[in-house]
């Protein structure tokens, strides 16, 4: 990674901002566990210029050092971090039937700011949900350095969502949401936010704490908004911070109401010629024929899900409702109900199946599933292994790759979204701005 930033930089004062952009990143990935010792390692800096780089960053408001918990004799060491007044990324989540708007500090840190429910239409979840997030980006001016939206559906090129099951044809998700490109030059007040819950895995998501705005500055920032599909943010998010870090080829699942994907080649999704590849979910994988919503016959996306669980009990299903009484379902399976059982083995025989043909196709290291796919994996393992197993090419199974459970439970496709505005970020130019403005 040096000689790369090295061999781009003509000038020292090129080789140091690229060398504060690396800095950056570094601290983001590790989730800022690492001592400023390691990091100079790691990057292959020298002592003393890494000193240099942490002061600038934290001149400019961008890492602030805390001792380590832990140390021995002499001096303290120290662990850089985000600092308290520094750039904050705004991720959304939005789900069939809810969303969640979340500030994340560089690191990975994260604050829930607000839940709630909304229709299923796109007026009735998009327009309250841009009016939240104008609310925070003026209390939070000028330290939102972009927003990242999650939707349970493919993107297009300009933000244009489809989802099906929800009767979403090309909605234009930038225009609804109607939100600033620039911060307005006025100093917001300093308010406590609200509530967020402990995560169950890394990246380590605290309790939410008071987040201190920043006096305003006399230039603008640009806040890019990224529009993109949840299932391929969540894919982003287990590859930085999950079970897919350092694999070179994964495949990433996740299960909610239907069934998305992506492929994850070298730590990102590939998203296809035009932004909407890795429809894994509306593949004929497993030999049904029934008409999807999509427009295709025989999705795969039918037989696993939220849909698929509630058909199989009878009960009213589809439209983005019954999230509650799928949770109640995998409840009564985990206490060995025999009808919620069987729903359950059907849904985790279906997801092998179709996963096999998808191994046989692109060859990952590594299979993840997420969302309710965890809880495929914790009730029918057995059932969901066998037909993995079976569907597999004879080459394939004698190294079969790994079946496992998201790192990051249903919080994949919520961080995803802040590690795309991270990485529009956390590059020369977006940080040299951020440093004019602040400094």
């Amino acid at each position: 990674m040096r000689a790369e930033h090295e061999a781009g930089a003509t000038t020292s004062g090129a080789l140091r901002a690229h060398n504060r952009v690396r800095l950056l990143r570094a601290v983001h990935d590790c989730g800022a566990s690492l001592t400023r010792s390691q990091l100079t390692r790691d990057l292959g800096l020298a002592r003393g210029t890494a000193s240099v780089l942490v002061g600038e960053l934290a001149e400019s408001g961008l890492l602030h050092e805390e001792p380590a918990p832990e140390h021995g004799r002499g001096r303290p060491t120290q662990v850089p971090g985000p600092h308290p007044r520094g750039p904050i990324a705004l991720a959304v989540d939005v789900r069939e039937d809810a969303w969640e708007v979340a500030a994340c500090e560089l690191g990975g840190r994260a604050t829930v700011l607000e839940v709630r429910p909304h229709d299923g239409t796109p007026e009735g979840a998009l327009v309250p949900l841009g009016a939240a997030l104008r609310g925070h980006l003026e209390r939070l001016a000028p330290r939102v350095v972009g927003t990242g939206v999650a939707l349970a559906g493919p993107v297009r090129p300009g933000g244009l969502v489809d989802i099906a099951h929800l009767r979403w044809s090309s909605v234009d998700v930038p225009g609804l949401l109607a939100l600033p490109q620039a911060p307005e030059l006025q100093a917001p007040p300093r308010i406590p936010a609200s509530q967020a819950p402990e995560p169950q895995a890394p990246p380590r998501i605290p309790a939410s704490q008071a987040l201190e705005p920043r006096p305003p500055s006399r230039h603008a920032l640009p806040r890019p908004l990224v529009v993109g599909n949840d299932t391929a943010f969540a894919g982003l998010a287990e590859a930085r911070r999950g079970e897919l870090r350092g694999v070179a080829v994964g495949l990433h699942l996740h299960v909610d109401f239907d069934l998305g994907g992506t492929l994850i080649v070298d730590g990102r999704p590939l998203a296809g010629a035009t932004g909407v590849g890795a429809e894994f979910g509306h593949m004929p994988l497993i030999g049904g024929d029934a008409p999807c919503m999509c427009g295709a016959y025989g999705c795969w996306g039918q037989e696993v899900g939220t849909n698929a669980l509630l058909r199989h009990l009878g009960l009213t299903h589809g439209g983005g409702r019954g999230r509650d009484h799928a949770e109640r379902l995998l409840s009564a399976a985990t206490v060995g109900d025999e009808g919620a059982v069987r729903a359950v083995t059907s849904c985790a025989e279906a997801l092998g199946r179709g996963v096999s043909a998808l191994v046989n196709a692109h060859d990952p290291e590594v299979v993840t599933l997420s969302g309710f796919g965890v809880d495929l994996h914790r009730l029918a393992l057995p059932q969901l292994t066998e037909r993995f197993e079976r569907g597999l090419m004879a080459i394939r199974r004698e190294r079969p790759p790994r079946l496992a459970p998201s790192a990051l439970g249903w919080r994949g496709s919520l961080i995803g979204a802040m590690e795309s505005v991270f990485d529009a970020f956390l590059t020369v130019d977006a940080v040299d701005q951020w440093r004019r403005a602040h400094t």
